[in-house]
């Protein structure tokens, strides 16, 4: 389980660290940096599956990610001088057994020679044990091209790394390859989704041809084929439970035609299932969630960026009590602007107990005042510890 993620330098995020429970419910105003927390997950997400530079060029390369404001926030109004360290994007994790983090920085390339100037450069890596990058902790060190690993004692690594290669991916080293194979496919599973498609030529509602699939994609076009293989498995009952929360007397059916899946929901009063393509926008979305959250097999973390959206207000008890669901089962971080899940969640309302038996979610709130997002109620020692190593 993720303990803490750390970041520094991206959008809002001027310098955040936050512990990470079984279930963190991130909330906080409009423009606190929520969005941002979220992707910057996501980044580190790629990074696991060898796609840091690709994503952040993505984004508009680092000119666009990166802080916009001074290099010290004094408060409001406080003015930008002549920067003193490098310009620089640095994201991390730590958890009980391995801990990550790379900083970004600007490419060092010719403008009037290079087509590649959205992609930044990693500058700095390390990966270490337990949740924070205690030098004592730290076995793989990497600044620019140079890396070393320790055994009895460090060595330097012979190989060179290039400006868009990680340790994680491209350092041949048999020493440390058990290590790095782990930790980037633990990264490379986690799960993050943002607001589903769901309009007309949305792939959720289109049948697909469908494979065992443990998990739902980005786009949720699989979403028939991740229902049918927990029915496979005999996974489906959460599932079915969820439904039946949400849409009493309701089920859902997967049907086979060829190799081709589709998802169809039958409702009480009605003479024909619905598919997909016939659903309104906040069953389908919810179906989406459910299928999302508890497949057969959970992946080891599922980030939510405001899974209320286009939601019924009648929905976000079951939503609460599904998220708990999954909550039992692998590490869940919700992102939300909805007081009513945020209480479901956190177990701050009456009766919330009653949305699943999972402990009740940690809550971090961001605020900002437009010198940087930082959590409200921490102060500089009481968030957890961690130490961003000198470029």
């Amino acid at each position: 389980m993720i303990t803490t993620f750390a970041v520094a330098g991206y959008r809002s995020l001027v310098d955040l660290v936050v512990p990470l429970a079984p279930l963190t419910v991130v909330s906080g105003a409009n423009g606190t940096g929520k969005t941002s927390l979220y992707r910057a997950l996501r980044l580190l997400a790629a990074a696991g599956a060898g796609e840091l530079v690709g994503a952040v060029a993505r984004e508009g390369g680092l000119a666009s990610a990166l802080w916009a404001g001074p290099e010290r926030t004094a408060g409001p109004g406080a003015q930008g001088t002549v920067r003193s360290r490098p310009v620089s994007l640095r994201l991390g994790v730590g958890s009980a057994e391995y801990g990550y983090l790379v900083e970004l920085g600007q490419p060092q390339v010719d403008p009037a020679r290079s087509f590649f100037l959205h992609d930044p450069e990693i500058k700095r890596e390390q990966v270490f044990m337990g949740a924070a990058p205690r030098p004592s902790a730290v076995f793989i060190d990497r600044t620019r091209g140079a890396a070393r690993v320790r055994d009895a004692g460090w060595r330097a690594v012979p190989q060179a790394l290039g400006p868009g290669q990680s340790v994680l991916r491209d350092l041949d080293d048999a020493g440390t390859l058990a290590d790095t194979l782990r930790l980037r496919t633990r990264m490379a599973e986690w799960r993050c989704y943002d607001h589903f498609r769901t309009d007309r030529a949305a792939p959720a509602r289109q049948a697909q041809v469908g494979t065992r699939t443990r998990w739902l994609s980005d786009d949720g076009a699989d979403l028939a084929a991740v229902w049918a293989t927990a029915i496979e498995r005999g996974q489906d009952g959460p599932l079915a439970g969820a439904v039946a929360e949400a849409f009493p007397g309701s089920r859902v059916e997967i049907t086979v035609t060829h190799g081709v899946f589709e998802l169809l929901l039958h409702q009480p009063g009605l003479l024909r299932p619905f598919s997909a393509a016939e659903l309104s926008d906040g069953t389908l979305r919810y179906l989406l969630l459910c299928a999302a959250l508890l497949p057969a097999e959970p992946p080891p973390l599922i980030v939510l960026n405001e899974p209320e959206g286009s939601l019924h207000a009648e929905l976000l008890a079951p939503l609460g009590a599904l998220i708990r669901r999954a909550a039992e089962r692998t590490q869940v971080l919700v992102v939300t602007h909805a007081p009513t899940l945020r209480a479901a969640l956190t177990g701050a309302a009456a009766g919330a107990g009653a949305a699943g038996s999972a402990a009740p979610g940690a809550e971090i709130e961001l605020e900002s005042t437009g010198w940087g997002t930082r959590v409200r109620g921490q102060g500089p020692l009481d968030g957890p510890p961690w130490n961003w190593p000198a470029r």
